[in-house]
């Protein structure tokens, strides 16, 4: 993991095949490539995240888990490698914790909306549940260790949480609350108050 990137145009991927970091290649549809391809698309979405207005705090968290996200990425491509830390997980969780604590309840669905920031947070989201799927389907065929799944589950959990606490932060001025999934339960309560 020491190699710096020189020569970006390498030309050795066009017969169809990556190389990974231990110097074997695969193909570029290759499952563990595909879950690489998912964790980089995440942190791409955080990146564009990371350029809207943003609470200090959950600005410096989100960039700790873009690079927590790099280190992902990193044992991906390292077959028997591991880079994600147990602590990287126990950070998410006690965010999780941390931020869902001060939300009020939900009593309905909510949809993946409100202010641009916390549309943004469920897009990353929904990016975490695919990049979850993709590393259980390659652990399905491949060793791998059980912390990138861990980190990729609770990340969805705490982005779900992150776009409510945005929705609340009023940092364009249209902030508020969640915006809510008009079922018939929540017709009929709205009827009777």
């Amino acid at each position: 993991m020491g190699n710096r990137l020189s020569q970006i145009a390498t030309r050795t991927g066009d017969d169809g095949t990556t190389g990974l970091s231990d110097g074997s290649r695969v193909p570029k549809d290759h499952l563990r490539m595909q879950a690489m391809g998912d964790v980089d698309e995440l942190n791409s979405n955080l990146g564009v995240l990371l350029a809207e207005p943003l609470p200090d705090d959950i600005r410096e968290l989100l960039v700790t888990i873009q690079h927590e996200l790099f280190n992902l990425g990193g044992e991906l491509s390292w077959p028997g490698g591991a880079l994600l830390k147990d602590a990287a997980v126990l950070r998410l969780d006690q965010a999780l914790e941390h931020y869902n604590h001060a939300l009020p309840r939900l009593k309905e669905f909510i949809l993946p909306a409100g202010t641009r920031s916390a549309a943004l947070a469920h897009v990353c989201r929904t990016v975490a549940r695919r990049a979850e799927r993709a590393v259980v389907t390659l652990a399905a065929q491949e060793a791998i260790n059980a912390a990138p799944r861990q980190y990729l589950n609770r990340l969805s959990d705490l982005l779900f949480v992150l776009a409510r606490v945005l929705n609340r932060a009023n940092l364009d001025g249209k902030g508020g609350d969640d915006v809510y999934w008009h079922s018939e339960r929540l017709k009929r309560l709205d009827a009777e108050d």
